[in-house]
């Protein structure tokens, strides 16, 4: 086996957490694979004979070609992202987790969790994504945004405060989130109003990520409210019968499928036994992105 073989075979030992780690930067599965591969590209380029923590150094590497994405994102785009954006998510099967896909929610990201990271500053996600997620200190931090340790703890401190602002954590337990929605889908098959209100929040918030051709139209819209969101349940109840129960970031989410054709992933987030929070991304190109295959097999 030669140096760059040898070097490939200790680069594929990280890549799960390089790839975890990009996919919380970037929010998109296909920009964090593009990153990943730009690490790599790097790493074959470079002499590390010198390092001894071939992981942390790859890490900040990836988080910083995730940084520079996230910057230019920011400045090619002309309008703030819209309240309706919805995260890439990663679906997997119910009964089986593919073990790839384990490692990229080993800490449970949840598409909520992605939409918060998505209005911190590319600096700020920085900080808090490489610190608080994967325990990398403040002074490996501190090169790749420029600043020193103490400015990039306020960062990261920053950050913090606006996660934990949006809202109380969703209940972990598997069980209990497929209970509320088996609850939701039921009360939307059979047109059950209250039954709906009834498994939703007082406050629960929906955004829908339908793409480009709607998103500042009729999809710019955040509905809230249990029954304003029982009310759109019942608009669509039409495709409610095509939902399957499906895992959604590690989470009780469903995947509608009209024949077999992906129309919707829908991702929940429940709180106290009810469902708190809705996220569904219905953008065709998006979804066509998605693999999908497992749980439409």
């Amino acid at each position: 086996m030669n140096d760059v073989e040898l070097l490939a075979d200790r680069f594929q030992e990280h890549r799960g957490q390089l790839r975890a780690v990009a996919y919380r930067m970037l929010g998109s599965l296909s920009e964090a694979d593009d990153a990943v591969q730009e690490t790599w590209l790097r790493l074959s380029r470079s002499d590390v004979s010198e390092v001894r923590n071939l992981g942390g150094w790859l890490t900040t590497v990836v988080g910083r070609i995730c940084l520079d994405l996230l910057r230019s994102r920011g400045a090619r785009r002309e309008e703030p992202m819209g309240d309706t954006f919805v995260p890439d998510p990663v679906v997997t099967p119910l009964d089986r987790v593919d073990p790839e896909q384990e490692a990229l929610l080993s800490d449970s990201v949840g598409i909520a969790l992605l939409v918060v990271l998505e209005t911190l500053e590319p600096d700020e996600r920085l900080a808090f994504v490489l610190h608080d997620m994967f325990a990398v200190p403040f002074d490996d931090i501190a090169p790749v945004v420029g600043r020193g340790s103490a400015a990039t703890r306020q960062l990261a401190s920053r950050a913090r405060r606006r996660v934990q602002q949006a809202g109380p954590a969703p209940d972990p337990d598997l069980g209990r989130q497929r209970e509320a929605v088996e609850a939701f889908l039921a009360a939307s098959r059979s047109g059950d109003f209250d039954a709906l209100v009834a498994v939703l929040h007082p406050d629960v918030v929906l955004r829908a990520d339908s793409g480009s051709l709607v998103r500042g139209v009729a999809a710019s819209k955040v509905v809230q409210g249990a029954t304003a969101v029982a009310q759109g349940a019942l608009l669509f109840r039409q495709f409610s019968p095509y939902a399957r129960i499906v895992l959604v970031n590690g989470m009780v989410g469903t995947v509608t499928a009209p024949e077999g054709r992906p129309q919707s992933v829908m991702s929940v987030a429940v709180v106290d036994g009810r469902i708190a929070r809705i996220d569904i991304l219905s953008d065709p190109e998006r979804l066509a992105r998605l693999d999908l295959a497992a749980v439409l097999a």
